[in-house]
């Protein structure tokens, strides 16, 4: 037998010893665990997330119509000017709208015929 031929045999038993030790054999397999508790994977999934495609806990008031509430039967005139213009619709209640929502933006819906506020809320 060559010195080629003995490099073979060598490999091949090798390849032979590796693979005992796969699916159906008796020797036990070693898996690693996360230790973390699931609170803490899904919190840090939330928080890797980009920023658009996260959603925002709906406990809370994110676009502070409740502090608005006290327009709802005056005249739109009434309505205070905005400071951020961005995150505030104001339209009657007929009028066509986007159908997107989003919790930040305050909505002021108003009667077109009366121009009387007739809801405040987020949307």
């Amino acid at each position: 037998m060559g010195k080629g031929s003995l490099i073979w045999v060598g490999a091949a038993a090798l390849v032979v010893a590796s693979c005992s030790s796969g699916p159906g054999s008796d020797a036990p397999v070693q898996t690693a665990v996360a230790s973390a508790p699931a609170s803490d994977v899904l919190d840090y999934a939330a928080a890797t997330q980009p920023v658009g495609t996260r959603m925002p806990q709906m406990d809370g008031d994110l676009c502070r119509a409740a502090e608005l509430q006290n327009i709802v039967g005056q005249p739109r005139t009434e309505i205070p000017v905005p400071v951020d213009v961005i995150n505030r619709r104001v339209t009657c209640t007929t009028c066509p709208i986007t159908e997107d929502y989003s919790p930040y933006r305050l909505n002021i819906f108003f009667d077109q015929n009366t121009g009387i506020v007739e809801e405040v809320r987020c949307g």
